[in-house]
């Protein structure tokens, strides 16, 4: 069931469309046997169909999974992952993902408050499940743009009752979302909140005056990895001696690969250390959280890192 890079060997079992721009698959293993569990909050790494890694949130924490239940949206600026999954990817269809990690897990509180924001529901979603299930005090404040987007609401009124307050802005700023009352004082409950970049700042902006380690957070994108200024450049591979154009909205990863390199990676978000690659020529953009002061001169991570100008020569 699990290959030589340690992934597991899925089908999709079934796909279902939420919204205009997400869709649930149902993943099993390729051999019918067990699943690694994963509880409230854990994620797995899968490899999309244009072979980009991508982390979804599972719905259902589980020690013992018979499937793993993932939701993902279409990013309207998609670098392959997500688009991938939506047109290439379809019942019975083959794919691989890392086993379960859990970054974002529930610890023990006296209560707790969820926060999603659009398709940052997903762990939330399980968070919620597990929380009810062990009967611990709980409430959810789930924010979307309109009814018609926010996955998994009819589940989470049916789930949470009177302790669900479901948000719809319309896209309009003046209508976002008031938190402070729920932060203004303190309280012994710990928060977890998941969701668009611009939420989880207003949640870290209000909530600094609580104790530390009080708020936590699911972020799949702790660096920007293409930014508006980007420009593009190129990368010369050293052993094969062939020279790739690195578009300026793709990565070095992305253009490699599409150039038909086959190259290692697994969290494409500059955290895990997997795409490191020894740096023969060339200045660096590096945008990584992975590579020690002493290794920014002989190391990119192809990920995310970028020329800083000129172009780069890499030991591949």
């Amino acid at each position: 069931m699990v290959d030589r890079e340690g992934e597991i060997d899925l089908r999709v079992a079934a796909r279902r469309t939420l919204s205009a721009d997400i869709a649930e698959f149902t993943l099993v293993a390729a051999d019918g046997a067990a699943l690694p569990g994963g509880e409230a909050g854990a994620h797995i790494t899968v490899r999309t169909p244009s072979g980009a890694m991508r982390r979804y949130s599972l719905l259902d924490g589980d020690r013992n999974p018979t499937n793993y239940r993932i939701a993902v949206k279409r990013e309207a600026a998609s670098r392959g992952g997500s688009a991938s999954m939506h047109d290439d990817l379809r019942e019975g269809d083959p794919i691989c993902a890392e086993p379960p990690v859990n970054e974002f897990p529930l610890r023990e509180a006296p209560e707790y408050l969820l926060i999603a924001g659009g398709i940052g529901v997903t762990p939330i979603h399980a968070m919620a499940t597990a929380l009810s299930e062990a009967g611990k005090p709980f409430h959810v404040i789930y924010c979307a743009r309109e009814v018609e987007s926010a996955a998994y609401l009819d589940d989470l009124r049916t789930l949470c009752g009177d302790r669900l307050i479901a948000h719809f802005d319309g896209g309009e700023p003046a209508r976002l979302y008031d938190f402070w009352d729920h932060f203004e004082t303190p309280t012994k409950a710990r928060v977890y909140c998941c969701g668009p970049a611009a939420l989880m700042e207003e949640i870290r902006a209000i909530s600094g005056h609580w104790p530390e380690g009080a708020v936590s957070f699911e972020d799949f994108k702790p660096v920007e990895v293409v930014r508006a200024d980007d420009v593009a450049f190129k990368v010369k591979l050293a052993k094969s001696g062939e020279t790739i154009d690195v578009p300026a909205d793709r990565t070095i990863l992305e253009a490699a690969r599409a150039a038909g390199a086959a190259m290692a990676s697994s969290c494409e978000s500059g955290t895990c250390g997997t795409c490191k690659c020894r740096l023969i020529e060339g200045a660096v953009d590096h945008r990584d959280m992975v590579l020690m002061d002493e290794e920014r001169e002989t190391h990119i991570m192809i990920c995310v890192s970028r020329a800083l100008e000129g172009d780069l020569v890499i030991d591949v």
